[in-house]
């Protein structure tokens, strides 16, 4: 394995890394056994980034984790927009675009308008 090398990717400098052609010297079985050890790899090429090898039981956590997140965006957002199927809603946002609104030369977004 190789010394830290600075990359833009900030997240990625706690990993172990190994250059691509450690992955043909060590063959397959030498780059598990360091993501046994380290938990992940990252693998590099000309000292950039370009895959991690993790673990099929933190492939699957991350999985899980990013399902998680996406449904809870989801909800939160059909719970906002809910109000859009009550009676009248159509009527409503109609009128919204029949007059201007002075916003006072602010900018509103999300929970703030």
């Amino acid at each position: 394995m190789s010394a830290p090398h600075p990359t833009r990717y900030g997240s990625l400098d706690h990993l172990p890394r190994t250059p691509a052609s450690d992955v043909k010297k060590l063959g397959w079985r030498g780059v598990m056994e360091a993501v046994q050890n380290e938990g992940s790899v990252l693998i590099t090429n000309h000292g950039r980034p370009e895959a991690v090898i993790v673990p099929v039981a933190e492939y699957e956590r991350l999985q899980r984790g990013s399902d998680t997140v996406l449904e809870a965006l989801r909800r939160e957002y059909d719970e906002r927009l809910a109000c859009l199927n009550e009676p009248g809603a159509h009527e409503i946002l109609d009128s919204l675009f029949d007059t201007p609104t002075d916003l006072g030369g602010k900018i509103f977004t999300g929970h703030e308008f």
